[in-house]
């Protein structure tokens, strides 16, 4: 048996599965985020350690004592999250999560610098973990001064499993410190924003060992054998394993908390200028490519608390074909934007707002807004040559038909629903633990799905979409000329 651990943002979900894939037992514990003031964003290190034992535990109950022939655990988490540790092994500080925009001001300082593009292939955008050093080094001296390890979330809970510093390439390569295309270390970049070499983790590949769980736990939690912790992966690229998005042409779109269209790429293609994230795949030379969105679902529940009623209720009130798009335009930079933007000063709109206007066309206009979007991110992968062919759509979000289907008609693409549930980061971590174990091939064991529905887009309203995007992207310098 293998587990999966993804920790998300809003908590940690475990499964059991079989060589097989097999879904044998699944659990969840909640975690809590701290937002001391406007942009920031922080959790305590220890409650991941606190949420992970509770979830192995109701693992292990639910299988009894078959849980001790457990062989292998595979990690997935939120990326750049800068997690400090002391020379003791323990964090310095809250954890510095992925939505945190404190460091605007030092990301664009090192972004400026062209060494850390030539490195690290990718824009340095305020949510990565480069700049939140900076910001630690300026604001907190006493606390940079103690750092001996910088390592990200997944890592953390490596350490107290393993009592390894060991990192995998996908997590790695968005820290701004990578070098993405030798997948290593990159000491210029390292040089450049001030930090050093020692105080990165190892490096392996997310499908390969990466420590050996500490007997201690292997007593608290019943287990005979010896267990292997793979190199495990970032959120995004476990979740591309778990649906078996590996090779050109394959992808997915995640409407998630944030949203995420992702292309896996069969070489190293980087276009930072494009503010398409350029990362290494959880597994050997393989890489991947993502427009990132801040806010997706996370829009809708915005609304949702705006208006005083369940996200749910708002989506089950719009019908589930589309029609035209809405007079009213909604800019989802809630949280700033990622790609094509880079802007983290930047804050939402509603446009072209009635009196007539109430909860339906308001919901109506978030859906559109997130998917136009997605759109930008679409044209921003074709730009570096991504072709996506077979795209999976995955998330929250992707239980409401008429989301679907706004989005299909925008990136012109027929978007396919898987027919298992259990397909995301947890899955892609547990397959990587298969991987780490076995020595199996990872496109033997990381399959796509079988497919339930297909979302086609809708030919007779793309002509209608993409005039309503382009006035979706005049929107954003009007908004940001007004805020500047």
């Amino acid at each position: 048996m293998f587990v999966g651990l993804d920790m998300g943002t809003s908590g940690v979900r475990g499964i059991l599965i079989d060589e097989a894939g097999t879904l044998l037992a699944e659990a969840d514990a909640p975690l809590d985020t701290q937002h001391l003031h406007p942009g920031w964003s922080e959790q305590d290190p220890d409650s991941w350690i606190t949420a992970c034992d509770e979830v192995m535990q109701s693992l292990r109950a639910a299988r009894g004592a078959a849980f001790a022939d457990l062989k292998g655990i595979g990690l997935s988490g939120h990326m750049h999250g800068a997690t400090l540790v002391g020379a003791d092994g323990k964090a310095l500080r809250p954890c510095i999560l992925w939505n945190d925009t404190r460091s605007a001001a030092e990301a664009a300082v090192l972004d400026a610098n062209p060494v850390m593009r030539e490195a690290s292939a990718n824009i340095v955008f305020p949510g990565f973990t480069a700049p939140k050093l900076a910001w630690v080094a300026a604001h907190e001296p006493e606390i940079f001064a103690q750092v001996a390890k910088v390592l990200l979330p997944k890592d953390y809970v490596r350490l107290w499993l393993t009592g390894e510093y060991l990192g995998d390439m996908s997590d790695s390569a968005g820290t701004s410190w990578l070098d993405v295309g030798a997948r290593a270390w990159s000491e210029a970049a390292l040089s450049a924003s001030g930090m050093r070499g020692d105080q990165m983790p190892g490096l392996v590949e997310g499908s390969a060992p990466g420590g050996m769980l500490r007997d201690g736990l292997r007593s608290d939690w019943g287990i005979d054998g010896s267990v292997v912790v793979a190199g495990s992966a970032a959120d995004n690229a476990a979740a591309a394993c778990g649906i078996g998005c590996l090779n050109e042409g394959q992808g997915f779109v995640s409407l998630g908390t944030s949203g995420v269209l992702l292309a896996a790429r069969g070489g190293f293609a980087p276009a930072p200028e494009t503010a398409v994230h350029t990362f290494c795949h959880a597994v050997p030379e393989r890489w991947y490519q993502m427009g990132v969105i801040l806010s997706a679902t996370d829009s809708l529940n915005w609304l949702a608390r705006t208006c005083g009623t369940g996200a749910g209720d708002l989506a089950r009130a719009l019908p589930d074909r589309i029609n035209g798009p809405s007079s009213t335009l909604f800019l989802p930079y809630l949280s700033g934007e990622r790609t094509p933007h880079n802007d983290a000063a930047i804050r939402g709109a509603f446009l072209g707002l009635d009196i007539a206007s109430g909860h339906e066309a308001l919901t109506r206009a978030v859906m559109e807004g997130v998917a136009f979007a997605l759109r930008d991110s679409h044209d921003a992968l074709g730009a570096t040559g991504a072709d996506l062919q077979t795209v999976f759509a995955v998330g929250g979000g992707s239980r409401s038909h008429f989301w679907l289907e706004t989005l299909a008609t925008l990136l012109k693409l027929p978007l396919s629903l898987p027919a298992s549930g259990e397909l995301g980061a947890a899955m892609g971590a547990a397959r990587l633990a298969i991987c780490a174990v076995t020595g199996a091939d990872p496109d033997e064991v990381m399959t796509p799905p079988a497919t339930a529905d297909v979302i086609e887009p809708r030919a007779d309203l793309m002509e209608a979409y993409d005039a309503a995007h382009a006035r979706y992207r005049a929107a954003y310098p009007a908004i940001r000329g007004v805020m500047s």
